[in-house]
C-alpha cells in the first residue's frame, strides 16, 4: 500500500484545512517545494498535491508552486483542484504531472472523465469527496445527492487509474479514517481505491492496509506536519515485509 504525503496549496503556501473549511487553514510551510523535497528525502514514492484555491475558482490558481514542486522532485505527483477541462488536463500532464485528479467534473461532466481516461491511460484519477456517503463538489462547498458507490461504479470500465475517496468529516480532524466506508467502496469497484481523510497515526495506516479490501494507498497530511506520524517509519511499516513499529498487540 502506497503512502501519499499531501501538500495542500492555498495562496502559494502549504496548508491543512479542518474538514475542508478554507477559513480554518493552518500554514505549515511557506515554501511548498521545500516541503516536497523533505517528503522525498524521507523516502516517499509519490506526492499528493491539491490546489485548494483552484478547487473553488474552477481553474488553476497555485500553478507556480506546483511547477516548483515538479521541478524539484523526482517522484511522481498527482494533482487535484480546478482541473475541469481537457486543456487544463493536457497542460498539467505536459508539465510532468504523473496523474490528474478530476473531482467536480466527475459529477458535472462525466464524459470529460471518460474522454480524458481514454486519451491518457493511467494518468487520470477520480476524486470522490463525500459527507455521509454522498458526494460534495466545488471544493466541498456544494453537497449533492449522488451516492459515492454509484459515482464510482459509473467509471468502472473507462480506464480510470484510481479513485481517491475522501471522508470530509474526517479530513484534518485527526480522528482516524473511515475504514469501513473506504473498504466498502473498494470492494464495490474494480478500480484501485486510495483512502484520504483522517489518517492520524501509524495504527490508522495499518488498519487501512489490513482492512481486507486491497486498498492502493492512503493520503496523509496534517499528521505528518504535526509529527503524529513519522513518514520514514510509516513507509517502512507499509513496505513489503515491513514491521508495524510502535503499535501494541
Amino acid at each position: 500500500m502506497i503512502l501519499y504525503p499531501a501538500i495542500d496549496l492555498k495562496d502559494g503556501q502549504a496548508v491543512r484545512l479542518l474538514r475542508g473549511e478554507m477559513d480554518k487553514a493552518t500554514v505549515f510551510n511557506d515554501d511548498p517545494a521545500a516541503q516536497a523535497r523533505a517528503f522525498v528525502a524521507a523516502g516517499c514514492e509519490w506526492l499528493h498535491l491539491v490546489d485548494l484555491n483552484g478547487a473553488f475558482a474552477g481553474a488553476p490558481v497555485n500553478a507556480a508552486p506546483v511547477e516548483a514542486i515538479l521541478a524539484a522532485c523526482p517522484v511522481p505527483a498527482q494533482l487535484g483542484g480546478g482541473i475541469r477541462d481537457m486543456d487544463t488536463i493536457e497542460m498539467w500532464l505536459s508539465k510532468g504531472l504523473a496523474r490528474v485528479i478530476l473531482g467536480t467534473v466527475a459529477v458535472e461532466n462525466p464524459d470529460l472523465v471518460r474522454t480524458a481516461a481514454r486519451a491518457f491511460p493511467g494518468q487520470v484519477a477520480v476524486g470522490i469527496d463525500a459527507r455521509k456517503g454522498r458526494v460534495a463538489t466545488k471544493g466541498w462547498a456544494d453537497q449533492t445527492d449522488v451516492l459515492v458507490t454509484d459515482l464510482a461504479r459509473s467509471f468502472e470500465d473507462v480506464g480510470v487509474a484510481a479513485i481517491i475517496y475522501t471522508d470530509i468529516d474526517r479530513d484534518g480532524a485527526m480522528q482516524g479514517p473511515n475504514v469501513a466506508a473506504t473498504a466498502e467502496l473498494a470492494r464495490a469497484v474494480s478500480v484501485p481505491v486510495i483512502a484520504s481523510g483522517g489518517v492520524s497515526s501509524l495504527a490508522d495506516l495499518v488498519a487501512l492496509r489490513d482492512c481486507g479490501a486491497g486498498l492502493n494507498g492512503a493520503i496523509s497530511g496534517r499528521a505528518l506536519y504535526d509529527g503524529a506520524l513519522n513518514l520514514a517509519e510509516a513507509l517502512a511499516a507499509l513496505a513489503p515485509g515491513g514491521r508495524d513499529a510502535g503499535i501494541g498487540g
